[in-house]
């Protein structure tokens, strides 16, 4: 006995959605990463040799600040993904240093 093709409209439907949603964080994932693949896992090297722990002065909370090797390519490059292969760096990047100034005491 046939089955009439109406019967099959509502799993085309939801199949459709699903290809069509996934293809859609797909491709905004990437351009959020410009075109690169995401990265899931940072390995252990970013990892043992940028985390930076210090402590807050006011709130008394230890704070782990951003990856240090991700934020100089991003003050490098302009890009939190873009990395370089220039020997030297751009002029003025001397003084663009990560670190914050502490607060004075008063």
């Amino acid at each position: 006995m046939p089955v009439p093709f109406e019967t099959f409209l509502p799993y085309v439907i939801m199949t459709g959605m699903f290809a069509i949603s996934g293809t859609g964080l797909a491709v905004i994932k990437t351009w959020q990463n410009e075109g690169k693949r995401p990265r899931y896992s940072i390995d252990q090297w970013d990892r043992q040799s940028t985390i930076q722990s210090r402590l807050d002065a006011q709130t008394s909370k230890k704070l782990l600040t951003d990856y240090i090797v991700m934020d100089r390519d991003r003050r490098l490059t302009g890009s939190l993904r873009g990395q370089t292969d220039k020997p030297e760096a751009p002029l003025g990047f001397e003084l663009n240093n990560p670190w914050k100034l502490e607060s004075r005491f008063t």
